[in-house]
Order: structure tokens, then C-alpha cells, then sequence
């Protein structure tokens, strides 16, 4: 199952704040904890997650610094402030309770489209 652009979109604030108050981390390796937590079902590319990071920089929930891996190359390192970390639990919240309402809506609507309660508009 393909996850839309605009909920793909929606939730990566929550979840790159999320990788990075388990470790700080670097782009590439939040790109692939990203696909191992979500078994797959997210996919995200370089030109999705960049914006992102520079976004919660400018806003003060992460900071970076360039460290060299053992490789020798130069990686730039992300790590949560603790601003992000409030935005975090509220990320959270709100998630749940867009959970919680559609949930209750799909409910509600499963209900109500029984046969038996399905308004008839005409013909036979």
C-alpha cells in the first residue's frame, strides 16, 4: 500500500523529531530508521527529509553540527532541542487525536451504512 503524498508530507515532523529524541542522527540514516520503524510502508527521499530538517533548525526544535564519520567523511549531525522536544508531545497529542475522531468517525459511518439504516432514493 502506497501512503499519499500529503499524509506522507503530514507526518514527518513528528517522526524525524521522534528518531532524533531516541539518538542524534544524520540525514541518511533518519531516511533509513524512518523504513525499518515503519516496515516499510514509508518511503522517504533526500529531497523530502532536507527541507524538513532545515525547517525544525530555523525553528529552533533541532540543532546541527558536522562531525567526521570513520570513514573520514564529514556528516552533519541532528540532535533535539529541548523546544523540539515540547513540540514533540504536542505533535503526539494531536495525532492522537486525529486518530481517536477517525476512528470514531469510521465507526460511527460503518454503523449508519448498514443496509437497513442506508436511506432509499427511489426505484425499485
Amino acid at each position: 500500500m502506497q501512503i499519499n503524498k500529503e499524509l506522507t508530507a503530514a507526518s514527518t515532523i513528528p517522526l524525524v523529531l521522534a528518531i532524533l529524541a531516541d539518538a542524534d542522527s544524520y540525514g541518511y540514516a533518519i531516511i533509513q530508521r524512518v523504513r525499518e520503524l515503519s516496515g516499510g510502508r514509508l518511503e522517504w527521499t533526500d529531497g523530502m527529509l532536507y527541507p524538513v530538517l532545515h525547517r525544525l533548525e530555523r525553528l529552533g526544535h533541532i540543532k546541527a553540527r558536522w562531525e567526521a564519520a570513520e570513514s573520514g567523511r564529514r556528516r552533519k549531525y541532528y540532535r533535539i532541542t529541548a523546544q523540539g522536544r515540547k513540540q514533540l508531545a504536542e505533535e503526539r497529542r494531536q495525532w492522537q487525536v486525529v486518530d481517536t475522531a477517525l476512528r470514531d468517525v469510521w465507526q460511527l459511518l460503518s454503523v449508519s451504512a448498514r443496509p437497513s439504516a442506508r436511506p432509499c432514493f427511489g426505484g425499485a
